[in-house]
């Protein structure tokens, strides 16, 4: 036998950066995290803030009560951004902070710290996410409407292009769009007219000579999601490239193919992750991954996947390593880098993204013809186009023609041992921190003046911050002074809504066409009979449901389905969209005379808010209307509601939504005294 020669070794690709999306707590403990990753191999840092940072306000506002460092970090001024970064050397990290109506601020203040530590800003590398069209159809932390929303992306843009050239100041972010409903063609179409959007008002705005604008499209970068159904997605990738491709060349006239080149980062997709049977949710995970990996045509240039137990809450740091590592072994043990596009000619790959280019050019087209994304934005199409996307999916998996491993097929299990002990399965943030990280503020704001820090007063760097913005000036300027000044988050936020005023986005539930139909001896039709006939029973004309969201959390998607859903089984719905305080809820649910209350929260907050809702309810004597709380809420915690007075908790296990509508019915007949009814729900 001849010895077999080894193959001669093929020059291999670059990995992709490879991240882990983390912050919580403080800017100390989450500091401390990212060392610890950063030392395990991680290759960028991918900050989370937690909600009062991401939507204005400081650590004591009325809405921040319960969000304070439980999504994210909390950074309320330059302070906190020191101590984030501490020991963390930013001219040689390449950083993502997933942050938008506050984006402007919060690389202000990395700015600073990175020039406090001496470094060269041009040198700095990262991207801000700066999506705002997306928070208004799906994570809902937008602040201001969108004209002065996309003056402050504009601005960004241009005073980057000019003074931190490789940052990426804006990254398209397609990935809630299909956590919110969106298929293939509307997360490509969406997120391209966003785009399209973006760079119009960049090039209108006059800030960029003709010459330079091609150095804006190069820093362009896009943020997708990546569903297990893996084929689709790899070509939808594909489709994303050819389409940039066409509208930089063709709408912007940009020549050089390096600055047209489609860049993009991945988080592979969070919705499907399930709560039951949760250990399912890795290969979930690694199907996701190879979407956006095994293409070299199509590969992202970073990736940050989830962690297995996120749809039962915070992941632990060991849980962030697992999902690192898996990144790890495919870039480093398997062959996958030393290929060419191993898709190349594919007749099925090629078929699949004509498909998808020519529809998603059809879309844009459409939203074109509306006046562009903000219009679209403000009609309410592009929310209610989502809002029934979600509702058609939530449709096909109740009726179990969309299979989920042990969600609606293959139920039965063993019992898990990842999950034998919740309360060690998941990161818990010590409710103490929240009035640790008040005191902290209100110490900043009583010693921002004195030394070792000797910060100018913030008040004429707000003053000046809301005469930019009264005018054209580029707002970068002012913005970086109220930083070095000491501001604080909730202040530049609170100067900018004197002038720009807030914006309720639309919710898209009303529009929503129905997606399930009550037909004749289908389960929403018993459910619609039992809600007419506890109407009947009470005497009154309709049942009335309110549809709550307390506190920051923006992530509207199971609130509006269930506010869909409860309209097409009869109930007259009352859904005043996200961010109201349990005053506010309250005082909705007495005015307009409501049979139930339910609640809505996925951001941990529910222990604080909730029994708030209640003991309001109470006080205003009326125990009669039964609260129903849904959301990722760890079982402990929901026993506790339980035992506060909720009459029923909800959490993603619960997919079955008719089901959902038709115990909120038992609930409105126990609260009232009425016999149960024996029709099946």
């Amino acid at each position: 036998m001849t010895e077999r020669q080894p193959a001669a070794r093929r020059e291999k690709d670059r990995p992709w950066l490879m991240r882990t999306y983390a912050g919580h707590s403080t800017a100390e403990a989450s500091n401390e995290l990212y060392r610890r990753n950063l030392a395990k191999g991680q290759t960028g840092l991918s900050v989370a803030f937690d909600l009062p940072t991401q939507t204005g306000y400081d650590p004591d506002h009325v809405l921040a009560r319960g969000e304070v460092g439980r999504v994210g970090v909390p950074v309320a001024h330059l302070g906190d951004m020191r101590r984030l970064f501490q020991d963390i050397p930013l001219e040689q990290m390449n950083t993502s902070m997933t942050i938008n109506a506050t984006a402007m601020w919060l690389l202000a203040l990395y700015q600073v710290v990175a020039e406090e530590q001496g470094a060269d800003i041009t040198k700095l590398q990262g991207t801000t996410q700066n999506d705002i069209v997306k928070e208004y159809l799906s994570r809902g932390t937008h602040v201001f409407p969108p004209g002065p929303s996309l003056r402050l992306t504009t601005d960004m843009i241009a005073y980057t292009v000019s003074h931190i050239p490789k940052w990426n100041p804006i990254n398209i972010c397609s990935y809630h769009l299909q956590e919110a409903g969106a298929t293939p063609v509307q997360e490509i179409a969406y997120a391209m007219s966003t785009a399209i959007a973006v760079l119009d008002a960049v090039r209108d705005s006059g800030q960029v000579p003709a010459e330079k604008f091609g150095d804006v499209v190069a820093r362009i970068s896009f943020f997708v999601n990546a569903g297990v159904r893996f084929v689709e997605e790899m070509c939808k990738m594909r489709a994303f490239g050819r389409i940039w491709d066409k509208v930089t060349r063709e709408r912007y006239g940009i020549d050089n193919p390096k600055q047209r080149r489609f860049r993009y980062g991945v988080q592979v997709n969070s919705l499907g992750l399930t709560e039951a049977q949760p250990e399912n949710n890795v290969q979930r995970i690694v199907l996701e991954m190879l979407a956006v990996t095994l293409s070299k045509d199509a590969r992202a240039r970073a990736v940050q996947l989830p962690a297995w137990n996120e749809a039962l809450g915070l992941p632990r740091p060991w849980d962030q390593q697992w999902s690192l590592r898996i990144q790890q072994v495919l870039a480093y043990e398997s062959d996958l880098l030393e290929y060419d596009d191993i898709f190349e000619g594919s007749k099925v790959i090629e078929a699949k993204v004509d498909e998808l280019v020519e529809a998603s050019l059809a879309e844009m087209e459409r939203i074109q013809e509306m006046g562009g994304a903000m219009a679209a934005v403000e009609s309410g199409y592009l929310k209610s186009q989502l809002v029934a996307s979600h509702a058609e999916r939530r449709a096909r998996i109740e009726s179990g023609e969309e299979k989920i491993v042990g969600v609606n097929i293959f139920e039965s299990t063993e019992p898990n041992p990842l999950t034998a002990d919740l309360d060690t399965a998941i990161q818990t943030v010590d409710p103490a921190v929240e009035a640790r990280v008040v005191e902290s503020l209100r110490h900043w704001r009583d010693t921002r003046y004195q030394p070792p820090f000797n910060h100018p007063r913030p008040c004429k760097a707000l003053e000046r911050l809301k005469e930019a913005a009264r005018g054209t000036d580029n707002l970068m300027e002012a913005t970086l002074e109220c930083a070095r000044a000491g501001v604080t988050t909730g202040e530049w936020a609170g100067a900018l809504r004197e002038v720009f005023g807030e914006f309720r986005a639309p919710t898209g539930v009303s529009s929503a066409p129905v997606a399930v139909r009550p037909e004749e001896g289908s389960k929403l039709a018993e459910v619609r009979r039992k809600v007419e006939a506890t109407a009947r029973d009470m005497g009154v004309g309709k049942l009335r449901f309110l549809v709550g969201k307390p506190g920051l959390d923006g992530h509207s998607n199971g609130a509006e389905q269930i506010a869909v859903r409860a309209r097409d089984a009869g109930f007259e719905v009352v859904y005043q969209g996200i961010r109201l305080t349990p005053e506010q809820i309250v005082d909705a649910a007495l005015a307009e005379d409501v049979h139930a209350v339910g609640l809505s929260i996925l951001s941990g907050s529910h222990a604080q808010l909730v029994p708030d809702v209640l003991e309001r309810l109470r006080v205003a004597g009326a125990t009669d209307i039964p609260v129903i709380a849904g959301g990722i809420i760890p079982s402990g915690d929901a026993e506790q509601l339980l035992a506060a007075g909720v009459a029923a908790v909800f959490t993603p296990k619960d997919f079955d939504i008719t089901g959902i509508i038709g115990a909120i019915v038992d609930e409105i007949r126990k609260a009232n005294k009425l016999d149960p009814l024996e029709v099946p729900a």
